[in-house]
């Protein structure tokens, strides 16, 4: 089996630690590890192989998160441009297909799962099923009426008079014709699909239903309907299915999107482990959903009822529900930075500096070293409107944190005004960044640590700690580590222009000319 991991969102309900190029999978929110992280880790021993579906700017935090979980058997389908999920499953599922895998557990990168025996007996449940044919879903049980996750609505045992499946396009010939009767065959499906779990009056683990329709999310009033009905499920957006069955549907209910990821994926540029899409290719796949735009049209979808501690952990709400909490019931990320005195009920998370909270109750207060976020808790669920905004006065602070990565390794910009700005640069052992010219600004560097191979010009010098040069404004240079420990240097650049798009790249590694 192999694990489709879906790593492309921007979590900007998770602002200001989720931004747009270091997005919410690849905080490490639990015991020093991402959610990316987790995801892996603990499909790990369920599956042989990984496709990691993400962006063309995220691709190298996710490649180095993977080296130091110490997995490397992962391709990387890139994405250009984002195009939503439906893109994403369709070319995965090509890949896994042309790569000879008989089943894919595709799942997202950002979800918390805590009780992971479960978890997997849940999973291999629903391999079994994947293999009889059909899409196999898992529908979490509801425990309290959250208004921030779809609900996928089953037809579950007993009321096959009471309800209808939905007329679709699909003609599904992957799986037998009881999955495109109508209700009056529910009960039969639910006694195949969950024989030999049946036993007297024992309790059913896990059974599997037909899928009645999806649900937004709904509001308070709706969701607890939901939940008093007793068939509706949190949709946890897994899905198993072996590859070319999916394929078979896709064709089938939405073939333009099929056909445009087909001639992407055919098209894209493939070195190694890494398939790059091209941007006009990408472009002409409809961005959609898989759940509006295959899931909600086809009848061969089943939900397993899944008991296995979840959340997608998509607001600070939510992730107050998961940390630990302490004796005032705050959860906290670091202790050591954070001091309260007759505070309870607070998330508080620290970015490194001190927080210190006097009669506060029932607050999220966030720090990162460029923003600062203080909110009710209960309305967390609006931090997206921040977003908004900040994207309105055209701000950089959601998109970039102060530490940027980038394939090479990373920057930090310690300080800046209008007419200079000083960085610390790490270069990874063996990496060099683009040989490159800038039109608006001159810089410094300085050797802190490691040996530099700088290039200025037609002139190659290696610099080692305490050691200096100087970069003209319009001098084509390149910054190389060629040590075996990280390189750190000191940048300070003058100029009376100083964004990051004031750069032409000559030469490249990483395909970003």
């Amino acid at each position: 089996m192999t694990n489709v991991i879906l790593c492309g969102g921007s979590g900007t309900r998770l602002w200001p630690i989720s931004r747009t190029y270091f997005p919410k999978q690849f905080y490490k929110f639990i015991n020093g590890k991402s959610l990316f992280q987790l995801t892996v880790l603990r499909n790990q021993d369920l599956c042989s192989d990984f496709i990691i579906v993400t962006n063309k700017d995220q691709y190298f935090i996710a490649l180095d998160q993977l080296d130091e979980i110490g997995v490397k058997n992962c391709r990387f389908i890139l994405e250009p441009v984002p195009r939503n999920t439906a893109a994403a499953v369709a070319l995965s599922c090509i890949d896994a297909v042309k790569s000879g895998s008989e089943t894919v557990l595709i799942t997202p990168s950002d979800h918390l799962v805590k009780d992971e025996k479960k978890y997997k007996k849940v999973i291999e449940r629903g391999v079994s099923e994947a293999i009889k044919g059909g899409i196999i879903m898992f529908g979490i049980k509801p425990s309290y009426p959250e208004t921030g996750y779809g609900y996928i609505d089953a037809l579950t045992a007993g009321q096959g008079q009471e309800q209808t499946k939905p007329d679709t396009k699909s003609n599904f010939a992957g799986s037998s014709d009881k999955f495109h009767n109508q209700s009056n065959a529910a009960h039969n499906i639910y006694t195949e699909h969950n024989s030999g779990i049946i036993s007297g009056t024992h309790t059913i683990l896990n059974p599997v239903y037909p899928v009645v329709s999806f649900k937004e999310k709904p509001d308070e009033e709706t969701a607890e309907k939901y939940i008093s009905k007793g068939n509706f499920y949190w949709n946890s957006g897994m899905l198993l299915v072996k590859p070319e069955i999916l394929i078979d549907e896709l064709k089938a209910v939405c073939p333009a999107i099929y056909e445009n990821s087909e001639f992407a994926y055919e098209n894209a540029s493939k070195d190694g482990f890494m398939i790059r899409i091209k941007e006009d290719d990408m472009l002409k796949i409809e961005e959609n959903s898989i759940d509006f735009a295959l899931l909600e049209n086809t009848k061969s979808v089943r939900v397993i009822e899944s008991d296995f501690d979840w959340s997608d952990l998509g607001n600070f709400d939510s992730i107050y529900n998961e940390l630990e909490k302490d004796e005032n019931n705050n959860a906290v990320n670091t202790k050591e930075d954070i001091v309260g005195i007759n505070s309870k009920n607070n998330l508080i998370m620290s970015g490194g500096k001190m927080i210190a909270a006097i009669d506060v109750e029932d607050m999220i207060i966030i720090n990162t070293d460029d923003a600062v976020l203080i909110s009710k808790k209960g309305s967390s669920q609006n931090v997206k409107k921040i977003v908004d905004e900040l994207k309105k006065r055209n701000s950089e602070l959601h998109t970039h944190h102060l530490t940027v990565h980038r394939p090479w390794g990373s920057y930090s910009v310690l300080l800046e005004s209008a007419l200079y700005k000083l960085k610390k640069i790490s270069v990874k052992p063996g990496a060099k960044l683009s040989l490159q010219k800038h039109f608006h600004r001159s810089e410094h560097w300085i050797v802190t640590s490691g040996t530099a191979l700088v290039t200025v010009g037609d002139k190659e010098t290696l610099l080692r700690a305490n050691e200096s040069t100087y970069i003209p404004m319009g001098f084509v240079h390149r910054l190389e580590n060629p040590g075996l420990i990280p390189l750190i240097i000191i940048e300070a650049q003058v100029g009376e222009y100083l964004k990051e798009d004031d750069i032409v790249r000559i030469e490249d590694d990483y395909n970003r000319l």
